[in-house]
């Protein structure tokens, strides 16, 4: 089995690449990356001979054109994800998520090759944080942000070619993740690290927006479950019910890495912050049968912390940078 793992060096990606060598030792995985800020060749340097790295655009028909011809199965990563960055500059938003899958549809179209979709809940918007329900395949989309606008164009244009053109494609959308390999920009990557290099954790506002966690494990386990026997067209939706607002996520993070639960700064909350997200991943559950492994985020977030701790190598180069970033944006 051939597998193009497009965005195969980043966070969700490269933890499936480590899945699907785990999963199938005699498949042959070709990771797609630019090799941004947030992809790394040493989030694959584990991964095993038969992984091949290739740097490029995903954007540059003919490169993918030439992997998709040589791949019996595509799964689609590669996203610019940041918000804050996306805040700022737009432009890379629409040209990754937006034009890069448009590339990547039409290669799979010419080819005839399966494929499968990653998004995001964040399509959808938010909910009230007093709301009962949660998103389900059917919610419509409410995208608050370049990023999650650019994310719910590039669910239609999948949406479309398989209506239009037939491609094979299904399509997930996940609640937030967390684990090993994670960028420190990130929220829970980036109060540890805090935390390891003796600065202050950072909460946006007050803290109660709630986000619904899953290890990343789950999710791509999920997406196995899916490229196996999902059905054509369909969107499934990945959740683990680990739904926490972003303050007692802080605390925990800090009582975990023994310090003072409230040893944390409160800094200016983010224009168009989404109040809460929440996943109905009923259909995965009862149709595929999927189940999550960690459901103790509580361990989950341990052993997240035990891996940040004992990786320094792979992050530290970075701390300054990300910091400055956060320190010109007041956060």
């Amino acid at each position: 089995m051939q597998i193009l793992v497009t965005g195969g060096a980043g966070f969700i990606g490269s933890n499936f690449v480590h899945s699907t060598v785990r999963r199938y030792p005699d498949a042959s995985v070709t990771v797609l990356d630019a090799l941004t800020y947030a992809g790394s060749r040493s989030s694959l340097s584990m991964a095993g001979s038969l992984v091949d790295l290739v740097e490029g655009d995903i954007a540059d028909a003919g490169l993918v054109n030439r992997l998709v011809c040589d791949s019996d199965v595509v799964v689609h990563f590669a996203a610019e994800t940041h918000n804050d960055n996306s805040l700022a500059d737009p432009s890379p938003f629409l040209r990754t998520n937006i034009i890069g899958t448009y590339t990547l549809l039409q290669a799979v179209r010419e080819h005839g090759t399966r494929y499968h979709h990653v998004s995001t809940d964040e399509v959808y918007g938010d909910l009230d944080l007093d709301d009962p329900s949660k998103f389900s395949e059917h919610t419509p989309y409410n995208p608050s942000s370049p990023y999650s606008a650019t994310k719910a164009a590039s669910d239609m244009l999948v949406r479309a070619w398989v209506r239009s053109f037939g491609v094979r494609a299904t399509l997930s959308n996940c609640s937030n993740n967390y684990g090993p390999y994670q960028h420190i920009e990130k929220f829970i990557p980036r109060q540890i690290t805090n935390i390891l290099t003796g600065t202050r954790p950072k909460l946006y506002g007050a803290g109660k927006n709630v986000r619904d966690w899953i290890h990343v494990e789950d999710h791509n386990a999920a997406v196995w479950r899916i490229l196996e026997s999902g059905e054509i067209g369909r969107t499934y939706l990945i959740g683990a019910n680990g739904e926490l607002d972003n303050l007692s996520v802080v605390r925990m993070i800090l009582e975990l890495m023994d310090k003072d639960p409230d040893d944390f700064d409160h800094v200016t909350d983010r224009p168009g912050h989404d109040l809460r997200y929440a996943i109905d991943s009923s259909t995965l559950r009862n149709e595929l049968g999927w189940r999550p492994r960690y459901n103790d985020f509580r361990a989950g977030l341990q052993a997240t912390i035990d891996w940040y701790r004992e990786n320094p190598t792979w992050w530290e180069n970075d701390k300054d940078a990300v910091e400055s970033r956060y320190q010109t944006q007041g956060a």
